[in-house]
This record gives structure tokens, C-alpha cells and sequence, in this order.
């Protein structure tokens, strides 16, 4: 008995140190279906937000927000494109599954657009709401990269980290927005 938990013990402290795990054969099969699921959802959320970024920045009134939006419209695009690369890398067809979550934090977007008017305000609830959907997306990119690196799927990690990154620079460019007027701005309304 004694000698099983030292060898128990011994695959424990392996695994601590590598950081990886022996997977079965199946458990890769799930994860890479998993992997494919999740990849399905954040293709259908990029186009979804190709059409929802010009709505938000015709709606808003702050010329760098609107620089803002209509940058990050151009880089979403080139995802879009990126993604069909990791399908097409994966040997697997293109394909959207509708993402519930990316749905519902485009619709907050659309009510806050609603029920705001024009202004400082509507700025200040067009970045909470586009900063949502980044945090979002960084998580799930951030998740599509360690399923691809545990994979062995190294070049689409590559990829993604791509676009990881260009999520977290839209991220800091709308907290430039908030934080260099936006959101002073629409404190200063309510004086």
C-alpha cells in the first residue's frame, strides 16, 4: 500500500513540475471538440460585432470614441478573416454557432443606446458596454489559446494570441476614452 502512494505521490509531483497532464486519447477527442464548439460561438460573436460596432459609433458623439470604434470595426473584420484561417489551419470548415452570450451583451448595448440621449452619457455607456464585450472576448481568446497550446495545435495558438492581443488594446483605448473625458464629461451633467 505504501508503495502505491509514494508512486501516486511521484505522478502528482510530475505533473506539478511539467504542468502537463497524459490525457486519454478521448480526453483530447473532447477537449478538441470543445475546442471546435467554442470557436464555432466566437466566429458568429466576431461577425455579430461587425454589424453591431457601426450602430455604436453612429450613436456616439465623442470624435475619439468614434475613432475608436470605427478602428477596432476594421481590426474585428480582420479576425473574422483570422478565424477562418484557424478553421481552415484545423482542417475544419468555417462554420458560426450562435454565441447566447455575445447576443446579450450586444443587446445592453442596443438598450443603453435606447435609452440614453445623445451625448456624454451615451459615450460613457458605449464604452462600458463595448468594454464588456472585450473582456468577453479576451477571456474566451485567452481560452482558445490554451486549448490550442494543449493540443499541440501551436500554430493556430499563434493565431489567436494575435488576436488576444488586439482585444486588450481595445480594451486600454476605450479606458483612454473614459478616463481622458468621457466619463468626466457626463459627471459634469449631472452638476
Amino acid at each position: 500500500m505504501e508503495s502505491k502512494n509514494k508512486e501516486s505521490d511521484n505522478k502528482n509531483d510530475s505533473k506539478k513540475k511539467t504542468g502537463k497532464v497524459k490525457m486519454s486519447q478521448n480526453a483530447a477527442e473532447g477537449l478538441r471538440e470543445l475546442f471546435i464548439d467554442s470557436l464555432k460561438d466566437i466566429y458568429w460573436a466576431e461577425k455579430a460585432l461587425t454589424k453591431a460596432l457601426p450602430k455604436m459609433a453612429k450613436n456616439a458623439t465623442n470624435s475619439d470614441l468614434i475613432s475608436t470604434i470605427e478602428e477596432h470595426i476594421e481590426v474585428t473584420q480582420k479576425q473574422v478573416t483570422r478565424l477562418e484561417d484557424v478553421f481552415a489551419n484545423l482542417g475544419e470548415r468555417a462554420s458560426a454557432s450562435k454565441c447566447e452570450a455575445m447576443e446579450g451583451l450586444i443587446k445592453e448595448g442596443e438598450s443603453i443606446l435606447e435609452e440614453t440621449e445623445p451625448g456624454p452619457v451615451r459615450d460613457a455607456g458605449i464604452i462600458a458596454a463595448s468594454q464588456k464585450i472585450e473582456h468577453y472576448e479576451i477571456a474566451t481568446y485567452g481560452t482558445l489559446v490554451a486549448f490550442a497550446s494543449t493540443l499541440g495545435e501551436d500554430e493556430v495558438a499563434d493565431l489567436l494570441i494575435e488576436t488576444l492581443e488586439e482585444e486588450k488594446e481595445a480594451d486600454v483605448a476605450l479606458t483612454e476614452n473614459a478616463y481622458n473625458s468621457i466619463n468626466f464629461d457626463a459627471a459634469d451633467l449631472d452638476k
